[in-house]
Order: structure tokens, then C-alpha cells, then sequence
């Protein structure tokens, strides 16, 4: 049996290479740009994080699977990718905009704790969750706008030695009207523009001071009376600051401005994301980003997934049942990043039962081809869809026909395979672990059995095998024994 524990030791080779072009999607053209980086050889990549006041339920994990995706997609390019997403620990105010109580506020009042004590908490489930859906967060940087207060000062300051900014009874705002390309990000006309703007108005509470209706806080002063549990000292007074300058602020301190790309939800476009360009525009006069692309929602019955809804759903919810956290990951490839998504627990059933059976034709063809690669026509294929604006579906349905195609060599197959996992992070060629003794002996027993034609016997042990977490494959050389994803 000492087979089975050295079965998934090989390592692949020489991974496959292409040299098709990177295409995406960018927000801010309107259309499929060929990706060229800022420096040779590097990409800078900044994605917005989670307002850690509570959970992050799963439609808000979608955003950084695409992320993830877009990253390894980047790297198997051959760039070297630094990455940052950051964490809102203070200033996101519930209505998100300039009205409402901070989240962060609220979520410390409701469960009796510090803000301080929930965003560590949440920042620790939010990491864990993450890394469980495949991302690997060693070589990503997770600042927290409360550890950057000074440079967002510093930007406002400079926003107002250029007239770019007036003071209300509540905060310093940032004026609309005078710059010039603010609302280019969703590519408004003038008339929509102003429908948008009146409709962002009559959603916020109504401020007198306001000189129009899309004019957004840049620094907010504490409440008259009260003291926050986060307020700091600042020109204008004591206060804290608007969440649109956070990123603007961290952004630029940790990649640079302008650099690559800038990612989100389509929820960003209309206000969080056009608030960062105009004020990180007007202050430097520079662009923020080259490349601004956004991931569409996931759905339930039809309306986006939102804990206001109810319909919340968080990770912890799919360990529970024993489902492999991977197969929310390989549920969110089936779908485009920019095409909704609508999730089920019968969708998510089978895309585990999907993918733990990827995952063993995928080991059993790295056995066979003894870790051995050749490229071909079906692995570049397999990277040009990759590079085509992350078409994951597409990719998707090429690895199956792949697996399942028994007339092309072992070596070929595993060269698609390799390519295409690299980039779906679904750990398909990982190294198995150790099956352990007490499992293997149950193997011995059943093969015995087999030989034996005690077919009654050998299915009894089968069921005791899977039952304990692995699966059972009677393949033409021997007896497979894997561990169940998850």
C-alpha cells in the first residue's frame, strides 16, 4: 500500500506557457483593453475589503475569488503580482454615504465590544475565510484605514489648498461641480448624470449645506456632545474620515499613483469608486488606476445575496453540512465574473460532488503521466481563454472535455490540467496527504475481499472508507484511495 502514499508525490514538470495576450474588461473605457502593465514585469493590483462590523456572508466572498482569480491569472502571465485589500475599520456609515450611524460604531454597540475589538475579530474570520476559499494571503498586503488617518488628512489638505473642498456643520466635502470628469467611471451622459445624481439625493438625508446632491464627505466631525470610540484630531476638528478617501489614501501609499488595476463590485461604480477617482484626481493630478473592473452579485431567488435581505449565507453555513469550502469557489467559475450568479444548496451539492470528482480524474492523470507535462493545442487553448477577460466557464468546460478525453496522451492532459488550475486555485494537483494506517489496512481488507468475490464484504468496507471522509476508485492498476475535498 506504500503506493498509495506516494501516489500524488510527482510534481508537474515544466508547466505549460503561451503567449496569447491578456484582455480585461475595463470599467473605465467601456470595453476589452490588452493589458499592458505600468512597469515591465509587474502588475499592481488593489481590491477593495470588508467593513469588518460583522461577517462577511458569501455574495461578499464572490468579489475576492474574482480577485484571486484575476491575480493568478496575472502571475501564470508571468508578472509579479503585488496585491492589496484593504480593511474598513472605521468611517463606512450605514446608509453608504454621508448619512447614518458607522458601521463600525453600531456593530461595537450592538454586541457590547469595542470597535476595536470587532474589527479584529471580523479581520481574523474574514482571513480564515478567504484562505479557505483557495486565496493565498501570505504575499498580499491588509492595511486598516484606522493605521492610515495621516495620509488621508493629507489629502484632504491638499484637495483644499485647491478649492476642490467646502465646510459644512457636519464635515469637509468634496465639490462636484468642479471637477470636471466626475461620474466618467459609469459613463453617464449629462442628463443621466444629473437623474443619477438627484436619485443619490433623494436616498440621503436631506443636508441644506450640501451645494449638490452627489458632494461627499471627506472628513466627518464627531457628533456635538458625544464622544465616538474613533475620532481624531485634524485642521478641521475632531472627527474621522469619509469612506470613499480611505482607499484613495492606502492605495496610494502602499502601490503607488497612478497603478494597474482597481477591482470591486458593481455596487462601487455610481459612488464609492467615482468618489475615489475625482478626489485622488483632483489632488494629484494623475490617474488613480489604469484598469477598473467589477464583478457582478450573487443572487438568491433573483435579488443580490445582503444581510439586510436576510438571506445571508457565510461559509461557516457550508462547513456545517460537510461540503468543501473549494466547491463555493468552483461554484463561483462556473459563472463570468461579470455575470450574476445565482446560488442554491442543490447548486452547491453538485458542484462539490463536481468537483471531488475533478479532482480524483485530475490526481489519477498526474499518476499516469508521472508528473510529466507536453504541451499542446488544448493547454494554449486553455490560456487564451484564461486571458480572455477570465472566462472561467469556457475554461471550465475545456478542463472536463480534457479529463474525459481517453484518446489523448496522460502528459498532454496534465499540461491543461496544470494551466487551468493555476488559476482556478482549486488545488486539483495538490499533493495528497498521507492516507493513514488504520485506512489502509480497510483497503487491504477489501481488495481481499474483492479477490474473494465477497462483493458483499468489499461494499460494506467501501461504505466504511467513504464514510470516514475518502473516496474509493478501483482503477485498472490498483485500488485509489483520496481524501473527499474539504
Amino acid at each position: 500500500m506504500q503506493w498509495i502514499q506516494n501516489l500524488f508525490s510527482a510534481r508537474a514538470s515544466e508547466p505549460a506557457r503561451s503567449d496569447a495576450p491578456l484582455f480585461l474588461t475595463n470599467t473605465l473605457s467601456g470595453k476589452r483593453d490588452l493589458f499592458t502593465p505600468l512597469k515591465a514585469g509587474s502588475a499592481t493590483l488593489y481590491s477593495c475589503g470588508p467593513t469588518v462590523y460583522s461577517r462577511a456572508h458569501i455574495g461578499n466572498l464572490r468579489a475576492y475569488v474574482f480577485a484571486d482569480v484575476l491575480a493568478r491569472t496575472l502571475s501564470f502571465a508571468g508578472y509579479h503580482v503585488r496585491r492589496v485589500i484593504n480593511i474598513t475599520d472605521v468611517g463606512h456609515l450605514q446608509g453608504d454615504g454621508d448619512h447614518g450611524e458607522d458601521k463600525m460604531e453600531a456593530g461595537a454597540k450592538q454586541e457590547g465590544q469595542t470597535a476595536q475589538d470587532i474589527a479584529a475579530r471580523y479581520t481574523k474570520l474574514f482571513l480564515e475565510d478567504i484562505r479557505l476559499l483557495g486565496v493565498d494571503t501570505d504575499d498580499i498586503s491588509f492595511p486598516r484605514a484606522t493605521d492610515y488617518i495621516d495620509e488621508q488628512i493629507d489629502i484632504v489638505k491638499k484637495l483644499e489648498e485647491k478649492g476642490y473642498t467646502y465646510k459644512t456643520n457636519d464635515g469637509i466635502y468634496f465639490d462636484t461641480a468642479k471637477y470636471a470628469n466626475y461620474g466618467a467611471l459609469d459613463h453617464s451622459g449629462a442628463k443621466q448624470k444629473e437623474e443619477a445624481f438627484a436619485e443619490i439625493g433623494r436616498r440621503i438625508a436631506d443636508n441644506a449645506e450640501k451645494k449638490h446632491p452627489a458632494d461627499f464627505a471627506l472628513w466627518k466631525f464627531s457628533p456635538r456632545g458625544s464622544r465616538r470610540q474613533q475620532e481624531w484630531s485634524s485642521p478641521w476638528g475632531v472627527g474621522f474620515p469619509g469612506w470613499h478617501i480611505e482607499c484613495s489614501a492606502m492605495a496610494r501609499a502602499l502601490l503607488g499613483q497612478p497603478f494597474d488595476i482597481h477591482t470591486g463590485g458593481m455596487d462601487h461604480i455610481p459612488v464609492h469608486h467615482t468618489n475615489e477617482i475625482a478626489q485622488s484626481e483632483a489632488a494629484f493630478e494623475k490617474p488613480l488606476a489604469r484598469f477598473w473592473m467589477h464583478g457582478a452579485f450573487l443572487t438568491i431567488d433573483n435579488r443580490k445575496v445582503s444581510k439586510s435581505a436576510g438571506d445571508d449565507i457565510y461559509l461557516s453555513d457550508i462547513t456545517a453540512r460537510r461540503l468543501s469550502p473549494l466547491s463555493l469557489r468552483y461554484l463561483f467559475l462556473q459563472a463570468h465574473y461579470r455575470s450574476p450568479l445565482s446560488f442554491s444548496w442543490e447548486s452547491l451539492e453538485a458542484s462539490n460532488e463536481a468537483l471531488s470528482r475533478l479532482t480524483r480524474l485530475a490526481r489519477t492523470i498526474k499518476h499516469e503521466a508521472k508528473g510529466r507535462l507536453q504541451q499542446s493545442d488544448a493547454s494554449r487553448r486553455m490560456i487564451a481563454l484564461l486571458r480572455d477577460d477570465l472566462a472561467t466557464p469556457s475554461a471550465l468546460a475545456l478542463l472536463w472535455e480534457t479529463v474525459k478525453d481517453e484518446d489523448m496522451e496522460r502528459e498532454e492532459q496534465l499540461a491543461v490540467i496544470d494551466a487551468a488550475d493555476a488559476v482556478f486555485g482549486l488545488s486539483l494537483l495538490a499533493e495528497e496527504a498521507e492516507v493513514p494506517e488504520h485506512i489502509q489496512a480497510l483497503v487491504r481488507e477489501r481488495d481481499i475481499a474483492r479477490v474473494s468475490k465477497d462483493f458483499s464484504k468489499s461494499d460494506a468496507l467501501r461504505i466504511h472508507i467513504e464514510s470516514s471522509g475518502y473516496h474509493v476508485e478501483d482503477g485498472p492498476s490498483g485500488t485509489i484511495v483520496t481524501r473527499r475535498p474539504g
